[in-house]
């Protein structure tokens, strides 16, 4: 059995290590509030691009309208933009997106390239021997759309150049604070009739007539500018939706940690008591047999 000694130094280091994970907990909780309403402010731009998106290119001659909408005859690359933490302690939060990708792309039929977001991901990926296009890490803690446009520009630029035939999304939907889900959506080519995810949400659905646009100067130099811009914010809004189910998962994480120290703490408080009064009762009995034995 453990001395004394040891057993106030484990009781005290795990003490300590409880504090660490109440702290994390704290910072957490402030950091996913921070997280859902960068989510929430999203939706109105998401909402109105979505909205004109669809009604043009609902129009005839969709696969003419631009060369984001159009789907290519034959799939001979495949580019994935995998959305990963760039730390630990957050559960089992990293390694479940990256098993989930690797469920869904491990015996694609077609090449297939990665743009990790997130170091987790990209040490993760390159652990597995993956094609790794780029890495994106030490984001911003609440970014910008400016931020992380670079990420939906390459994933474009792949697309419009030929190296890419599709662009995948793959990235953890935060539902609530209790619950993350990982998700996959087709980036490029664009699948309007098919939605893109939870944006198609957003828009709430009309009924009656449909909403008539003007469009200046006109349709096509419109789309030309919000097909892209639409694809990037995909990528930011998928970012932030990781971010916030990242700062959830290690909430809860730490708050498991937290109440497992204590638990543990408890638990050898109870020991550290049982073996005090052990010693101090074989004390007793050491004294009372001597006393017996000077009485006789």
């Amino acid at each position: 059995m453990p001395s004394g000694r040891e057993f106030r130094l484990r009781i005290r280091s795990i003490k300590n290590i409880a504090q660490v994970t109440r702290a994390l907990q704290a910072v957490s909780a402030s950091k996913v509030r921070k997280a859902m309403q960068a989510v929430l402010n999203t939706r109105p731009y998401a909402t109105k691009a979505w909205q004109v998106l669809t009604h043009i290119a609902g129009q005839p001659g969709r696969d003419n309208l631009h060369p984001l909408l159009s789907q290519r005859e034959e799939v001979r690359s495949v580019l994935v933009v995998l959305v990963t933490g760039d730390r630990g302690l957050a559960g089992a939060y990293n390694t479940n997106i990256v098993r989930y990708a690797m469920n869904k792309f491990d015996d694609y039929p077609v090449p297939v390239r990665y743009i990790t977001v997130g170091r987790k991901g990209r040490d993760l990926m390159l652990r597995r021997r993956k094609s790794i296009l780029a890495e994106f890490s030490n984001l911003p803690a609440a970014p910008s759309f400016a931020d992380v446009s670079a990420i939906g520009r390459l994933a474009v630029q792949e697309f419009l150049e030929g190296r890419s035939d599709e662009v995948y999304l793959v990235y953890t939907d935060f539902i609530s604070m209790a619950r993350q889900i990982q998700d996959m959506k087709k980036l490029l080519p664009l699948e309007v009739e098919s939605g893109v995810g939870r944006v198609q949400d957003f828009a709430p659905a009309t009924r009656g007539l449909a909403a008539a646009y003007i469009y200046e100067p006109d349709q096509m130099e419109i789309l030309g500018q919000i097909v892209p811009r639409f694809s990037a914010l995909q990528v930011y809004q998928a970012i932030l939706e990781s971010q916030a189910s990242e700062h959830a998962a290690r909430m809860i994480a730490m708050k498991n940690a937290t109440d497992s120290a204590k638990e543990l703490a408890s638990a050898l408080t109870l020991e550290y008591n049982k073996s005090r009064q052990q010693l101090i009762t074989n004390e007793m009995l050491d004294i009372a047999g001597g006393a017996e034995a000077q009485a006789k």
